[in-house]
């Protein structure tokens, strides 16, 4: 397989927003979607902050009316990770080693819905839209909440660049 048939397979999400609050959920129920897995750092959350912000309470509030249901998958420790989780009453993922696939095996096994009514958000093309594009899932980019990050991260960040300007030249997103 090609370089450039692998970034359009695997690399390439389905849908591109600036961030969550873009994510048309009446959209996503009339494609069939009924779960979400959705990244914690730098999708619903700045990398490293504890604050939720009311916005973040009143979209996951907007999700679950629409009868979607989420579970939150992350790399990031789990006393990080169930903070959030908890205070936003989601099952929740922690050190998942995105973009193996069994994280996001659990994370459909929480959810009860079929792969094709699911879809994954997150920041990273990497982790996220790569993890969910090789179980075929349906796969929304958000850009980065903050700089902020792991200096690895800031590390994967270049290479992304890079795609992210080969995908949008091409059209892709």
């Amino acid at each position: 397989m090609g370089l450039e048939k692998i970034i359009r397979n695997l690399l390439c999400p389905d849908l591109h927003h600036n961030n969550i609050y873009e994510v048309d959920l009446e959209y996503l129920k009339s494609i069939g979607i009924e779960g979400l897995i959705c990244d914690l750092d730098n999708t619903l959350l700045a990398w490293n902050n504890k604050i939720i912000r009311p916005e973040i309470e009143e979209w996951i509030f907007k999700v679950k009316e629409a009868g979607i249901s989420v579970c939150i998958l992350s790399n990031s420790l789990q006393y990080r990770v169930s903070k959030v989780s908890n205070c936003l009453d989601l099952p929740a993922i922690s050190k998942a080693f995105k973009p193996r696939k069994r994280a996001f095996k659990l994370a459909m096994n929480i959810l009860e819905v079929n792969p094709e009514k699911i879809a994954v958000i997150g920041d990273q093309l990497f982790t996220d839209i790569y993890g969910g594009n090789r179980l075929d899932l349906l796969t929304i980019l958000v850009e980065p909440i903050a700089k902020k990050e792991l200096i690895s991260t800031k590390l994967i960040r270049i290479i992304e660049r890079k795609v992210k300007k080969y995908l949008k030249e091409n059209q892709f997103i």
